[in-house]
């Protein structure tokens, strides 16, 4: 009870809303509010189940009072049983009653009513006392008109009527371009862009019409910020060309979007105006524009508007590549018309990248004066230039001298080597890489245009051209809507620029003919020279380090070069070959700086590079070192063994003596050409194998021929020096063999000693037994006595004897557990039948005995 009193003074102010006339007419008033609580409480909207049954007896039921013939009822039946058996529609019942309830509607007014007791009296004559509030239409005349002008009736009644609409849209075409009207403004507070509405006396706007002007008022927002951005970026210097690119694409969707707008004008409906500038009539039309139609027109280009908003937004923070990769990451969007309209876009913001990307990929030429590209040259590098090998000439002379001619200060500032220059001239932006073009083919696409640009500018190859012509014709067009052609030109162009760089290489600047001459002079592959420059070059290398002359050594290169195979080589790889002393100290002999020089220039210094040749004086040193012990121990043994036949003979109780000293050499010369063998086969010839087999593939770009030279060199390097992978240890095991190099230069230095005593030895017991025969060929040297001096000669020969064969031993244990598998191999090969193992056994067994002996 208290709800239904709480009820009623709800009802009577809607009733005085609804009925300006009931605020006078208590009667009138109570029988609103009765009816208004019996819709209340009846079950009106209450949902059911669809009876279509039901429904279909109600339509026959009509049908038959319009037709009493039962024709049209009888074609509706059959058209419900085909409605029936179709499965496009889903709400037949719905569709029913909508159909039913336009059918009632369409009945004339004399039907009854749909609430009768609100139907008043008929109005009587009016009278001159009736007030023109009381003049009420009747209810059969107010239902015939429609809603809208039952309302429009209304609010002129209640004095101030809703704004005309016609006026609204006026002003909302001003908002979707950007411009204040008269009744509705754009206002910026702490840059935010706010609506008002301006007050009028005369009108008011209805609250769902402001919230539908609010939603229209969005796409006019977001059209002054993208036009901001435009008319910003057209008056700016220094917009790259991506950017630009977006600009125009914005522009031209602008044009289309004022186009709309000049449309939408021409349907604004037509108006009446009276003499006083009034409007007093408003013709509407079935196709004349309204707000909601606006809406409906407007609203895919609320879509568009949205996007390149946000379009204009990432632009600001981000340029080039960045640029497209924010715009290509909407593409992945389940809404076909963002995904088609992202689409468009990309395939007009992207034509300054393929543009850029078709000179690089096909012309080696970076125009990029934004920087939005993903490949960046180095400044520094822009103007320097290769050192092209026609420089040699008048720089070189053959076999003399010195080979190379050093370049003035001013040369160096304005030229680089050619690693330096194809690594580091252009570079690698990740940022900036498209996503759709993908890491690996951009790496490709950098590849290609630098071995261009290499083959353009370094090379200096006149055939660049055609090999350009033969990938453009492969290439055809680039473009965002074809990507897999866009796959297919890159991998094309790639292959085509890097076969062409191999050729180069190969035929032209005959690189395998250098890393040829490298292994035959720098690691000694040419052993009739290296014998033949030994033989030369000892004697002199056993001076001083200041006692020589580089003059003296080139002149001893030539000879060997000219006495040995090597002077069939080409005269371009002969002219590169020089001899030269390293920096030295005081107190260091020639063997010690003494090295031979390969020089290259650009382009092979790019395979060749300074590290590289670094790398090869290593190995060249170290292998020149093995050589000079190969020859020491040939020599001794040669003497030793000439010797047992000639002077040994008169010396019989020196003999076991000698022949402990040739165990012992036998023993060294079996470990330096062991230690020869698996350098010279095991390394150097099976690593040039690889290489070889690479470059007659000449599969991969310039940096892989790079990696692969490369790979080759630290593995000979590694391998032949005997490295370990551990920390702080790398060269434990050279210093071993280092060590032993010494101990067997000492051991052939003791060795000569005492083979110059047994010749004096030998001297003088024939002098006594000429003097025994009365013949006198010489005074005799009293401290010349075999027992005195023998103890003081073997010593030595003894103790490097022994030295050697513990180090033999400490080194084939570091070989056993070496990570390397070929070093252990080499273990192996020095320890052939387990002789230093056995040696040691026998060491050990005998300082047993030793101990075990009491004193």
């Amino acid at each position: 009870m208290s709800s239904s009193t709480s009820l009623i003074p709800a009802l009577e102010s809607l009733v005085y809303s609804l009925v300006p006339a009931s605020r006078n007419d208590e009667p009138l008033r109570n029988e609103l509010v009765a009816h208004c609580k019996e819709i209340l409480s009846s079950r009106i909207g209450q949902s059911h189940e669809p009876d279509i049954g039901h429904l279909a007896d109600l339509v026959k039921r009509q049908l038959l009072q319009s037709s009493p013939s039962g024709t049209t009822a009888l074609k509706f039946t059959n058209l419900l049983s085909r409605l029936f058996d179709q499965h496009v529609l889903s709400k037949k019942h719905a569709s029913i009653q909508f159909l039913h309830s336009l059918a009632s509607s369409r009945q004339p007014s004399s039907s009854v009513p749909f609430l009768p007791s609100l139907v008043p009296p008929p109005p009587a004559r009016p009278s001159p006392s009736t007030s023109p509030s009381e003049k009420l239409l009747p209810l059969s005349q107010h239902f015939s008109k429609s809603r809208a002008e039952r309302l429009r009736e209304y609010r002129q009644q209640a004095g101030r009527p809703y704004l005309p609409e016609y006026l609204l849209l006026r002003d909302t075409l001003y908002l979707l371009q950007g411009i204040s009207g008269k009744f509705i403004r754009l206002s910026s507070q702490n840059d935010n862009n706010q609506l008002e509405f301006v007050d009028n006396t005369r009108y008011v706007i209805s609250a769902p019409t402001k919230a539908l002007i609010h939603r229209l008022s969005e796409v006019g927002y977001l059209y002054t910020r993208v036009d901001a951005f435009v008319r910003e970026r057209e008056g700016s210097t220094g917009v790259g060309m991506i950017e630009q690119s977006l600009c125009h694409h914005l522009q031209t969707k602008l044009t289309e979007y004022y186009r709309l707008i000049a449309v939408l004008e021409s349907q604004m409906p037509s108006v009446t105006v009276s003499g006083e500038g009034n409007a007093v009539d408003l013709r509407e039309h079935e196709t004349g524009l309204t707000l909601r139609r606006l809406d409906v027109w407007i609203n895919e280009w609320r879509l568009r508007m949205r996007m390149m908003s946000v379009c204009v937004e990432g632009a600001r923070e981000s340029q080039g590549g960045a640029l497209v990769n924010l715009i290509h990451s909407y593409t992945d969007n389940g809404d076909p018309f963002i995904r088609k309209f992202t689409d468009q876009l990309l395939e007009e913001v992207s034509k300054p990248f393929f543009s850029t990307l078709h000179k690089w990929l096909f012309s080696g030429e970076l125009y990029d004066p934004f920087h939005e590209f993903f490949v960046a040259m180095d400044p520094s590098l822009a103007h320097v230039q290769y050192m092209h090998p026609s420089s040699l000439t008048g720089n070189i002379n053959q076999l003399a001298g010195d080979s190379f001619v050093a370049p003035d200060q001013d040369d160096r500032d304005h030229r680089r080597g050619g690693l330096t220059i194809w690594q580091a001239k252009y570079r690698f932006q990740q940022n900036m890489l498209p996503m759709f073009v993908g890491e690996a083919f951009g790496r490709k696409i950098l590849s290609t245009g630098k071995s261009l640009n290499f083959i353009r500018y370094s090379c200096h190859d006149s055939d660049w051209v055609v090999t350009r012509e033969k990938m453009s014709n492969t290439g055809g067009s680039l473009k965002y809507s074809d990507i897999a052609g866009l796959e297919r030109s890159i991998d094309a162009a790639y292959s085509t620029a890097s076969q062409r760089l191999f050729d180069v290489f190969i035929d032209k600047f005959k690189l395998l003919d250098h890393l040829s001459a490298l292994k035959n002079y720098m690691m000694l592959g040419h052993g009739d020279f290296a014998d033949q420059l030994m033989n030369a070059l000892g004697p002199s290398l056993s001076r001083p380090a200041n006692a020589l002359y580089r003059h003296n050594l080139t002149a001893t290169l030539e000879t060997a070069i000219r006495s040995s195979n090597a002077q069939s080589d080409p005269p371009d790889v002969l002219r590169r070959l020089d001899a030269r002393m390293l920096e030295y100290s005081h107190g260091e002999i020639g063997w010690d700086v003494f090295t031979l020089e390969y020089k290259v220039d650009a382009p092979i210094d790019t395979v060749i590079h300074p590290d590289a040749m670094v790398k090869y004086l290593k190995l060249f040193n170290h292998l020149w070192q093995m050589k000079r012990i190969e020859g020491t121990l040939s020599r001794g043994w040669m003497r030793v063994a000439g010797g047992a036949r000639t002077t040994f003979l008169r010396l019989p109780d020196l003999e076991p003596s000698w022949h402990k000293i040739r165990i012992i050499m036998a023993e060294m010369i079996h470990f330096v050409k062991q230690l020869q063998a698996y350098c010279q086969m095991e390394v150097i010839e099976c690593s040039w194998k690889v290489l070889v087999e690479f470059l007659h593939k000449g599969e991969g770009d310039l940096d892989a021929m790079i990696d692969a030279h490369r790979t080759y060199l630290d593995r000979l390097v590694k391998k032949t020096l005997l490295l370990s992978p551990k920390a702080g240890r790398e060269e434990n095991v050279m210093n071993q063999v280092k060590d032993l190099f010494v101990t067997v230069l000492q051991f052939q230095d003791a060795v000569e000693n005492f083979y110059n005593f047994c010749l004096t030895e030998s001297t003088r017991r024939d002098q006594m037994l000429d003097y025994d025969r009365g013949l006198y060929t010489g005074p005799q040297d009293p401290d010349s006595s075999l027992e005195e001096n023998l103890p003081r000669l073997l010593r030595p020969v003894n103790d490097y004897g022994s030295q050697f064969s513990e180090k033999v031993q400490a080194l084939v244990a570091a070989l056993q557990t070496h990570p390397d598998l070929d070093c252990r191999f080499l273990g192996v090969r020095l320890n052939f039948s387990d002789y230093y193992r056995g040696k040691q056994q026998k060491e050990k067994e005998k300082e047993r005995a030793e101990t075990a002996t009491p004193k």
